[in-house]
């Protein structure tokens, strides 16, 4: 079975050679040390970490999975000692403050250094996933004992984090949550309710878990303007830092999940369990989206790892199995069958999967960099970057995750009946990847949240200000002749883009379900025309150096742009139509006609 290999030559290329980091890292007060050479090493170590101790557990929490026994859970074998060497590496204070332990390295390093950990390995990936969430939130709303307190344990990864929102009533609708808050007179809180499907929400890598809760207190407004932002560690922390008696936190269950099974999803109730407020009281839900955000983007990279993870195999093997002969003609005369990578229709799911793979890795590392921005700017570029944020973060949640999706069981099907059965992994990968389009707000919420409240919402200005800044770099490579062709193509999609909008809207004001009818297939025409813009920005690149490049790679970058543009981004057709067809095919039928049983 093919094993995960690090795929640093095209992170190099995006980093570097797309969209220019060693400039990018010069220009920030905390990029000094990160340079060309420093960035290189540690990509390099967090590739053999993620090839050699994380790829070959990927499968052993797979069969293996969480184990619950008399309140207490234990992960797969493996997963507590990797954690340890993890911890040891020092990765989990890469990007974090070092007046708290932190390296202080920016922190769209440990975006990139993600990638490599959670495509080897994405359900032991999401211990400390969820524990930099955590990390940022702390470190935007805390109170400096906090953080002296937990964000020191948390970045040293000594303790892991959660974050609890989910209650079995409500998922999305946070307003209708019940969880209690009771004040204390010590100035502490008393956390009462259950909470469901928390990731990483118990287990036995590391000595506490410091639970990010969403509650509310006893005269908090109805709905999402009453709901307060508490700490709820596992253990109660002494004075000294170190972990005291158990708080009145316990696991109630384990989900019973289709895939991810080497991660924990926990049923967590909480019996008077002691708290301690974050940030204002009735202003939770606003200091969350901190890690909202957050957890957003990395499962935006969820989209990425499996889409990766599946093309690696699916190449493979496609490369090694004989089945049937060219229609060109035999291309392995000497052997029984041609290797299947002859095929077209082979061709064609191999091909789909790189360019969502690199597509994506463009897109997240993309993001990255705003965020960068957002932390490091000036205040102009601040307000610039975070505008641009607001617009793709859920292009690139939702996005990246459906087509990750996509490629996962397109590298499935490479592999014919062999790939569902366990035997390769491929069933395991399509399992892993069908929760990304549904947790973190699921692709309808985040086509809501990018239509209605980023477009829609900012009257087009954060859509007109992205579109005109990409439109003048597409522009601007209309005179190169390796891209020219593609220029007014992403061109017309762009004001296409604009022109949609502007309808969309107009047929809102008459009836807002205009909105919800529209909403996916709009996101997902925006998912295809940003990542054009950044093909063509890739191809302007690879065409500049392809002469002089021989190992192939450049030439390659050219071939996927073409594929992209010819056989991927013609989907924004059928998109239109969909779009244009508007909300009356949705409600024609009425309710009570749905059921013919």
């Amino acid at each position: 079975m093919t094993h995960y290999k690090a795929p640093l030559r095209d992170m190099e290329f995006v980093l570097n050679d797309l969209l220019d980091f060693p400039s990018h890292y010069a220009a920030m007060p905390n990029g000094a040390d990160a340079t060309p050479e420093t960035v290189t090493a540690i990509l390099e170590e967090a590739g053999k970490f993620a090839e050699n101790v994380l790829a070959p557990l990927n499968a052993v929490g797979d069969s293996e999975g969480c184990q619950w026994n008399d309140g207490k859970v234990t992960t797969p074998s493996g997963f507590k000692e990797a954690y340890a060497q993890y911890v040891d590496g020092g990765w989990p204070a890469l990007s974090h403050d070092p007046a708290y332990g932190g390296q202080g390295l920016p922190h769209s390093l440990s975006t990139v250094m993600s990638e490599l950990i959670n495509t080897a390995n994405w359900a032991w990936g999401m211990y400390p996933g969820l524990s930099h969430g955590a990390m940022n939130t702390l470190s935007e709303h805390g109170t400096e004992e906090q953080k002296q307190t937990y964000l020191t344990k948390l970045i040293s990864g000594q303790w892991t984090g959660t974050m609890c929102l989910t209650e079995p009533h409500c998922g999305t609708d946070l307003g209708m949550l019940r969880t209690k808050a009771e004040p204390q007179a010590d100035g502490t809180y008393r956390i009462s309710g259950t909470k469901i499907f928390i990731s990483a929400g118990d287990h036995d890598m590391a000595e506490n878990i410091v639970h990010i809760v969403l509650a509310r207190l006893p005269d908090a407004p109805a709905g999402t303007k009453g709901i307060s932002l508490f700490i709820v560690p596992k253990f109660r922390v002494r004075a000294d830092g170190s972990c005291g008696e158990a708080n009145h936190v316990s696991c109630g269950s384990l989900e019973h999940k289709m895939g991810i099974h080497g991660n924990a999803t926990c049923v967590l109730n909480f019996d008077g369990a002691e708290g301690f407020l974050i940030g204002p009281e009735n202003r939770g839900l606003n200091c969350m989206f901190t890690f909202m955000n957050s957890a957003r983007i990395g499962t935006a990279l969820q989209g990425l790892a499996h889409a990766e993870w599946g093309f690696q195999h699916s190449l493979a093997y496609a490369r090694e199995r004989l089945q049937m002969r060219s229609l060109s003609g035999p291309k392995n005369p000497d052997g029984p069958a041609d290797p299947i990578i002859v095929h077209a229709d082979v061709r064609r799911m191999l091909m789909t999967q790189k360019v969502f793979a690199e597509g994506h890795r463009m897109l997240l590392y993309f993001t990255a960099k705003l965020l960068d921005i957002t932390h490091h700017g000036s205040e102009e570029e601040r307000k610039r970057a975070e505008g641009r944020l607001a617009l793709l973060t859920p292009i690139a949640k939702a996005f990246m995750t459906e087509t990750g999706f996509e490629s996962a069981n397109l590298g499935l099907q490479c592999f014919g009946g062999h790939g569902y059965i366990r035997e390769w992994g491929m069933e395991q990968n399509v399992r892993d990847s069908r929760i990304s389009t549904i947790y973190e707000g699921t692709t309808g919420i985040q086509a809501l949240d990018l239509l209605g409240r980023k477009v829609l919402g900012s009257q087009g200005a954060l859509l007109k200000d992205f579109l005109e800044e990409a439109g003048a770099e597409v522009q601007a490579l209309a005179g190169n002749p390796a891209v020219a062709q593609w220029v007014p193509l992403v061109g017309k999609l762009a004001m296409e883009l604009g022109e949609m909008t502007k309808q969309i809207g107009a047929k809102a004001m008459a009836n807002p379900d205009e909105v919800g009818a529209a909403s996916v297939d709009y996101l997902m025409y925006s998912g295809y025309v940003v990542q054009a813009y950044l093909w063509l920005k890739a191809a302007a690149v690879a065409a500049e150096k392809a002469d002089a490049d021989e190992s192939g790679f450049y030439k390659a970058k050219l071939a996927s742009a073409n594929f992209y543009f010819s056989k991927i981004l013609p989907r924004t057709r059928a998109l239109k139509t969909t779009i244009e067809a508007g909300a009356e095919p949705l409600f024609a039928l009425d309710e009570s006609a749905f059921a013919y049983l």
